[in-house]
């Protein structure tokens, strides 16, 4: 079974919060710069998919999270305009 990456808490909120403080976007370095300074357990994947489940919600895949969060954060943020 594939092992991956399950952060605490989820990068997603972690993002949410950092761009709520910041009251601006993200740049590409405070993203990384944030997930690479944030908690995880390396779970297999289906513990992850619980989790998630659990959660109510996936979070971001921490390989691809610049370009997941350009994606995500639209949608979240889209009512604040």
């Amino acid at each position: 079974m594939k092992e991956v990456k399950d952060y605490i808490p989820p990068l997603v909120a972690l993002l949410i919060r950092a761009e709520e403080l910041k009251e601006s976007e993200l740049t590409q370095s405070e993203v990384l710069k944030i997930k690479d300074s944030s908690s995880y357990v390396v779970v297999p994947e289906d513990v992850a998919m619980a989790t998630a489940e659990n959660r109510g919600y996936s979070d971001i895949d921490s390989e691809n999270v610049w370009e997941e969060w350009q994606k995500i954060r639209i949608d979240i943020f889209a009512n604040d305009t």
